[in-house]
């Protein structure tokens, strides 16, 4: 990381912390819990993150924009957080607007399946940390990607039967697990495991479903 980017990761975070006095963005504000769960364990996937094609990058419930907007810095792709609490979304935009990277992150305050519906297809990754089930994840993340397209999933280890009910539905649509790495954080105590599933084809159903369908009701 240049000294550009760990500055511009630096003041996001601080921004972050800050803003969370009036509204919950982050659970963790402590400077040294923040530099692990919030840059370090963002930045666990930039692996994955940089093997995946060349193209859009999207967050998916990207809250405090942990992992989207640390990604997004030190990547440098055109990036979209998708956050539906508009409050969240509001105050996220405005610390993007801060750092001057209005340009290159754009926050996007609708469900991921409305966002699917406007940009079909136009992503060439996708990540998501603590949001829903493997299941879930892998169907939302479907109608975004390209074809050849990578979802980044950030996990805590001991997942197997979520990625076995993944890989039970995957095909559905269109995806197909594609790699996995477990490793713990700096602290020696968070445990990660990161699992990657790349669009393989077209969907055999109408994706995406209603609104909150991918979760509620799982295929």
């Amino acid at each position: 990381m240049n000294n550009k980017k760990e500055s511009l990761i630096n003041q996001y975070v601080r921004l972050v912390i800050k803003a969370n006095e009036r509204i919950n963005l982050t659970r963790i504000i402590d400077k040294e819990q923040s530099r692990i769960l919030h840059v370090e364990d963002s930045l666990s996937a930039l692996p994955e993150l940089n093997n995946a094609p060349q193209g859009l990058y999207a967050d998916m419930g990207s809250g405090g924009g942990f992992p989207g907007a640390i990604l997004a810095i030190e990547s440098g792709r055109t990036t979209y957080l998708i956050e539906s609490v508009k409050k969240k979304a509001a105050a996220v935009s405005e610390i993007i607007q801060r750092c001057g990277l209005t340009e290159q992150i754009h926050v996007c305050d609708k469900r991921i399946e409305a966002v699917a519906c406007e940009m079909r297809g136009q992503f060439s990754v996708v990540t998501a940390r603590a949001l829903a089930s493997l299941p879930s994840l892998v169907e939302l993340a479907s109608p975004l990607l390209c074809h050849g397209g990578i979802l980044i999933c950030y996990k805590s280890q001991n997942i197997e039967d979520e990625k076995k009910q993944a890989q039970d539905m995957s095909a559905q649509v269109g995806m197909k697990e594609k790699s996995t790495r477990k490793f713990v954080l700096s602290d020696k105590v968070t445990k990660r495991e990161i699992v990657t599933y790349e669009k393989v084809g077209e969907p055999k159903i109408s994706l995406p479903r209603k609104m909150g369908f991918a979760q509620k009701h799982p295929l």
